[in-house]
């Protein structure tokens, strides 16, 4: 089917990015043959960062066109004799903005837009200053129509501002992709037979939410325990793809049943190296890091190094998470103190 304009253009601070704006995107995308985001917030609203919007718009919208603007990225493109050029504040009149997205789609889009997507009824004015903007450069720039798309918020009763107060209480305008970012993520460490897995099922038994389980232990057994180094790598980006597949479906925390940085004590311990891969995906962070105590029973299953092995293990971690600078939070005693304590420290923050 024939697109009506060759390109349109939505404008949001998309903090965060809701399903109110993915139907103006996606209206944009059926009316265009090419759509450009542009999103900017002066100030920066909390938890919805330029890498996050970018991460949200790109992960949903891969064939846009996207420009979440920074200061930094308007500082480095400054030219000898150019004039410096600042975000508007959020509360600056409606001409510095569409006067700003104008220079925008000239300076750093390539040129004009023949269409904005909105939801709002300021969109008309809006098209007409992009069409005197861009009239300024070309005579002969076609003007630039307005498309309104569900003004009375009957699609989509859903604003930023209202989600931004309860993220979680508002989820279902969310898609999982934007929902995950919001989700506190709990990465559980401890040596051989500490209770780190009954750990984590029990905290997302407790807190109504999921948990991760450790897929080294999983490939181990399903090769017999004849791993190679080359397994190292594949078993730390699978447990990341694991957390990050479950935190959009998870509710507030993600318990993570280990994390890349066992699997890159395993490699050196196994194989004396470890792939420069993997030693980055094991600097990944956490929200929380909990570090079970070896003061569990030692239960050998026939899978378990001997109990020697969980002791140095343990000292490992203490070491690691101090030399690189990582709050850990030990746990001690049976399973119910432990999530007591770990439930309390999230529930009173």
């Amino acid at each position: 089917m024939a697109k009506r304009f060759q390109r349109g253009l939505v404008v949001g601070k998309f903090a965060p990015l809701h399903r109110g704006h993915e139907m103006v995107i996606r209206r944009a995308l059926e009316a265009c043959k090419e759509v450009v985001l542009i999103s900017y917030s002066q100030p920066e609203l909390p938890g919805c960062e330029p890498a996050r919007r970018e991460r949200w718009l790109a992960a949903l919208f891969p064939t846009t066109r996207r420009l979440v603007v920074t200061a930094e990225m308007l500082a480095a493109r400054v030219g000898p004799g150019d004039e410096p050029r600042e975000i508007p504040h959020n509360t600056a009149n409606d001409l510095d903005h569409r006067r700003f997205c104008a220079w925008l789609c000239l300076e750093w889009l390539g040129g004009p837009v023949e269409a904005i997507f909105t939801s709002e009824a300021y969109g008309d004015g809006f098209a007409r200053e992009l069409t005197r903007c861009f009239r300024e450069r070309n005579p002969g720039a076609r003007a630039v129509h307005h498309e309104l798309v569900d003004e009375a918020r009957l699609l989509m009763p859903i604003s930023g501002t209202v989600l931004r107060q309860d993220v979680h209480g508002q989820r279902e305008w969310l898609s999982p992709e934007v929902y995950a970012s919001f989700v506190r993520r709990i990465c559980i460490l401890g040596g051989e037979s500490t209770g780190k897995s009954t750990l984590a099922v029990a905290l997302a038994q407790a807190l109504e939410t999921l948990h991760v389980a450790e897929y080294g232990r999983d490939l181990w057994e399903t090769k017999g325990g004849a791993l190679v180094f080359d397994d190292m790598l594949a078993i730390g980006q699978r447990q990341v793809e694991m957390e990050d597949e479950a935190a959009g479906r998870a509710n507030r925390y993600l318990f993570c049943d280990t994390s890349p940085l066992t699997t890159l004590f395993y490699s050196q311990h196994l194989f004396q190296r470890a792939a420069t891969a993997l030693e980055e995906l094991a600097r990944r962070a956490y929200d929380v890091t909990v570090l079970c105590a070896p003061d569990f029973p030692f239960v050998q299953d026939g899978t378990r190094q001997p109990e020697s092995f969980r002791l140095l293990q343990h000292a490992w971690y203490v070491r690691e998470l101090s030399r690189r600078g990582i709050a850990h939070e030990l746990v001690t005693g049976q399973v119910a103190e432990r999530v007591a304590r770990i439930t309390k420290r999230l529930t009173s923050v």
